[in-house]
């Protein structure tokens, strides 16, 4: 018996997608119109060449597109158990800043199941972090007066309880 993709006599569409460090990525069509964005450029005619993506570079777009690829694959409806645990899968290797860029091109791309499995690792990552370490992370300057921030801190005392990881590094 032949297997669909002999019977399909039409080639997949792919989707030429240029990083801002000049790479290029061929997409399958139907794994690039993931990306809202990009669904509605191709929608628009737009995509007949190739589609620049001015806030991605290269390494975080190839990370996006292995999430994607990975997630179009899924039978539909998929469970919620398969995608947690591809998802598990993706970001098990994945450093902190590398999630940064990956939440900040899904946002961009506006993939939105993308969005919300990074923004939920970034969430599980800072996770009992103190107040200075999770300044660090995110490079956020301290602007309080010493005085300003014992008095925030005696004000949000559960902020600063058990479980907190000291600041030492």
């Amino acid at each position: 018996m032949a297997s669909p993709q002999e019977n399909d006599s039409k080639p997949e569409t792919t989707i030429t997608l240029r990083s801002n460090d000049g790479e290029i990525f061929e997409v399958p069509e139907t794994v690039a119109v993931l990306s809202v964005t990009i669904k509605n450029m191709v929608d628009d005619g737009c995509a007949g060449g190739i589609i620049p993506l001015e806030e991605v570079d290269a390494e975080t777009l190839s990370q996006v597109i292995t999430y994607l690829k990975k997630h179009a694959a899924l039978l539909d409806p998929s469970s919620e158990t398969e995608k947690d645990e591809l998802d598990a899968e993706f970001f098990s290797d994945k450093e902190f800043n590398s999630l940064l860029d990956i939440v900040n091109a899904a946002n961009y791309l506006n993939i939105k199941e993308l969005q919300d499995a990074s923004t939920k690792q970034i969430a599980k990552f800072i996770r009992n972090k103190s107040v200075s370490t999770v300044r660090k992370l995110f490079g956020i300057e301290n602007d309080y007066t010493p005085e300003e921030e014992e008095a925030l801190r005696r004000e949000h005392q559960w902020a600063h309880e058990d479980g907190v990881e000291s600041d030492e590094d």
